[in-house]
């Protein structure tokens, strides 16, 4: 690798592997951070100068757009492990084609599945039981947040290959342009041009259309930094197989908590378009808490598959065992935060106007949800390993029973427990996939895989 490369770089390979974890980690933080922000803004504007029914579109909306993203970000990491491999060991001829064949593939994708989200998204929300008085909204920001599904696919990957080089500021520096855009557009359109739903779908698409453009002409400067080792070609069908035997089970990993939401909406849909935005309002801010154990998760990924690649294995257990410490500290902080501040969080989103059905609803789920952060953490660092490695059956195994608890306990026990069922089920399959991928990495069988 070249010095230009160098620099912008973090080395997971060397070091003090908690040092190197944190400055790798903090940066994806931020960046996820900024990723939840698209939608938090959308629901923050509408909540506050659209009304509660524009909130509970944008958030019957969310869940299934959220599956979208959670596959774009997972397919990103499976063709990151790839990629990290490749580095480690200093292919840089298969590093590139591994990169040009991620980006060909996930963009046909995002091509097939924007097209049939944009056909059949009024079905999909009928099928939720998303409540009558918002359906329309609801097919109208659904509409355009497909149309834009390509450009949302292109970053969200281009983010994964730099993350997976070691490169996690520029991903971050690209989001905060494109949030803060995101919210400019947001205010534009709904403040002084009068638009609603559709005003805010429309800034969505426009500012990751341009994030997107922005990183592919970066990392392709990037890639000529360096090193020539091996020959390059731009599509190779044999590393497809490979980067789709980690990419699927990555996918189903990242989106198992989307899919899970999207489950289970439809139960919160049944109790109404007022507890549907307060449940809304909480969820948004529950998936921003758990950007720092998800990032760090995505961190202990990307640091065990360079190592793996460089042949360290002992390294991989050193950062194991510290990232348990860092999401233990970022699990104790949050619980505080929010234990102190879930009021007046919950009514920032519904506004002024909000029913105290809503409030209710959101500060319920958000106070409660508080206590288990950890488990989500010490979740996400553990698959991390085993992703990282290439060590996938397991893995997708715990993240299925993680699905399957939290939609049976919220679909058998709603009917008792009322809303709260939903909201109880979610630290029982967290808790779950974590034990069940433990006892698998206690096994020591993921140091036996090999991808590249």
């Amino acid at each position: 690798m070249e010095r230009t490369a160098a620099k912008k770089t973090v080395n997971l390979i060397e070091g003090t592997p908690w040092k190197s974890l944190l400055l790798f980690a903090f940066p994806l933080i931020l960046g996820n951070l900024f990723q939840q922000f698209y939608n938090m803004a959308d629901s923050m504007i509408v909540g506050n100068y659209v009304g509660e029914d524009a909130l509970a579109a944008v958030g019957a909306s969310y869940a299934l757009t959220n599956v979208f993203i959670m596959i774009a970000i997972g397919g990103g990491n499976g063709a990151a492990v790839l990629t990290a491999q490749y580095l480690g060991a200093g292919q840089y001829g298969k590093m590139k084609t591994s990169i040009s064949t991620a980006l060909t593939t996930f963009l046909c994708l995002s091509l097939g599945l924007g097209a049939a989200g944009f056909a059949f998204n009024g079905m999909i929300l009928e099928a939720l039981n998303t409540p009558a008085n918002i359906l329309d909204q609801a097919k109208l920001y659904l509409g355009i947040y497909f149309l834009g599904m390509p450009f949302l696919f292109m970053y969200n990957i281009l983010a994964s290959i730099f993350n997976s080089m070691g490169d996690s500021k520029t991903p971050l520096y690209l989001l905060i342009f494109s949030s803060l855009l995101n919210v400019v557009l947001d205010i534009i359109s709904v403040t002084w041009m009068g638009m609603g739903v559709d005003g805010v779908a429309i800034a969505t698409v426009i500012a990751q259309g341009v994030s997107a453009m922005i990183s592919f002409t970066i990392l392709t400067r990037r890639l000529r930094s360096y090193g020539s080792e091996g020959k390059m070609v731009w599509y190779d069908r044999e590393m497809l197989g490979a980067g789709t035997r980690i990419a699927v089970p990555s996918i189903l990993q990242q989106s198992i908590v989307s899919i899970g939401m999207l489950l289970v909406q439809s139960v919160v849909n049944g109790f109404g378009s007022a507890a549907l935005a307060g449940y809304s309002a909480g969820s948004r801010i529950e998936s921003i808490c758990v950007v720092p154990m998800i990032a760090t998760g995505n961190a202990v990924a990307t640091f065990t598959a360079q190592n793996v690649g460089a042949g360290q294995l002992e390294r991989v257990r050193k950062g194991y065992r510290a990232s348990y410490w860092i999401v233990a500290s970022f699990a104790a902080f949050l619980a505080v935060i929010i234990g102190l501040f879930n009021g007046p969080i919950i009514a920032a989103f519904l506004g002024g106007e909000m029913s105290p059905e809503a409030f209710h609803a959101g500060t319920g789920y958000l106070s409660f949800i508080a206590f288990f952060l950890v488990f989500i953490g010490l979740k996400a660092c553990t698959d991390g390993v085993l992703r990282g490695a290439g060590d996938m059956l397991v893995f997708t195994l715990a993240n299925l029973v993680n699905l399957g608890i939290r939609v049976f306990v919220a679909f058998q026990f709603a009917p008792i427990w009322g809303l709260a069922a939903v909201w109880y089920a979610v630290p029982m399959g967290w808790a779950a996939n974590y034990i069940i991928s433990f006892m698998w990495y206690l096994t020591g069988k993921w140091k036996e895989k090999r991808v590249i």
